[in-house]
């Protein structure tokens, strides 16, 4: 195996990291339903104070050909190009607590290898323990919180926070490869799949970045500033809203996954919050097909 160190550089302009920090990773690839870790990425780059502290090498990583970087054409001539990146960043949360934050595309390339330069990265840093996110698409409704599923080794997080515990076989990404080397090693890590509304997964979904940022404090005891998030969740949620309910179908549809979804939190003998008593997945397809119209405007319109 090549040398995992010749994956990233450090940078010379923040010579002094505080050693024993809570490392916060986030990678957008695979799976990000309701935009909830690309829009964790950004917020906290947007809202906290950050330095770059590690760059990742972008040409070992990424696959151009999956995730082209954007250019900008201005008449006859490119003006700009935007390359993707992955990087560590040592940032403060609203009280000025340090931590790292690992952001940026998830590698297409070399797992193995980055999950060892992270490892050297976890020990030059003495980092305290690592939170990651990631959000898949669920038929659960938009009506009530956003549940999670937690893996890792911090049993106090996986007992009180973990909504669903299910067995099961499911693709994997970068940051599970990360959780399992370090689990191995004893390192204190803890995974939050955020349960996203299949019908809204394909969305900027608010309430999802608030969900994730909510799981991080959980997490390590940080704190984020959350209050434009949900003043946009306030806004997203009254339109979504309006679309149920000028429908019958969609309010019908939208019942039954509140019915399934509060029978299962309320210790109700179903084996998951998804499904009925049969084994059934509800038919949830037509909610989706309805808030076309919706999703389709605000894209449009934003």
């Amino acid at each position: 195996m090549h040398d995992a160190g010749g994956l990233y550089d450090l940078s010379l302009e923040v010579p002094q990291v505080p050693l024993g920090l809570h490392l916060v990773a986030g990678l957008t690839g695979f799976a990000d339903a309701g935009s909830a870790v690309s829009q964790l990425g950004q917020y906290l780059l947007d809202t906290l104070e950050v330095r770059e502290i590690v760059t990742f090498d972008t040409d070992a990583l990424l696959d151009y050909r999956a995730r082209r970087p954007t250019i900008f054409f201005d008449q006859d001539h490119l003006t700009e190009y935007t390359p993707l990146k992955l990087s560590l960043y040592l940032a403060k949360d609203e009280l000025g607590q340090p931590f790292l934050l690992l952001t940026g595309f998830e590698p297409d390339f070399q797992w193995e290898r980055f999950s060892q330069a992270i490892l050297q990265l976890v020990d030059r840093y003495q980092v305290k323990d690592t939170t990651w996110v990631h959000a898949i698409p669920m038929p659960v409704p938009h009506t009530r919180p956003i549940g999670v599923t937690v893996s890792g080794n911090r049993a106090e997080l996986i007992d009180s926070l973990s909504v669903w515990k299910p067995r099961t076989q499911a693709p994997g990404n970068a940051l599970h490869l990360l959780e399992y080397r370090l689990s191995a090693l004893g390192h204190p890590t803890a995974g939050f799949v955020l349960l996203v509304p299949h019908y809204l997964a394909d969305t900027e979904f608010p309430m999802a970045a608030i969900t994730a940022l909510e799981s991080i404090s959980a997490a390590t005891g940080l704190i984020f500033p959350t209050d434009r998030l949900r003043e946009e969740n306030r806004t997203f949620l009254a339109k979504v809203d309006e679309q149920v309910e000028g429908n019958q179908e969609l309010q019908r549809l939208v019942g039954t996954l509140e019915a399934r979804h509060d029978s299962y939190m309320e210790d109700n003998p179903l084996p998951s919050p998804l499904v009925d008593e049969s084994g059934e997945l509800p038919n949830a397809d037509s909610i989706a097909a309805e808030l076309e119209k919706f999703l389709a405007n605000r894209r449009d319109n934003d």
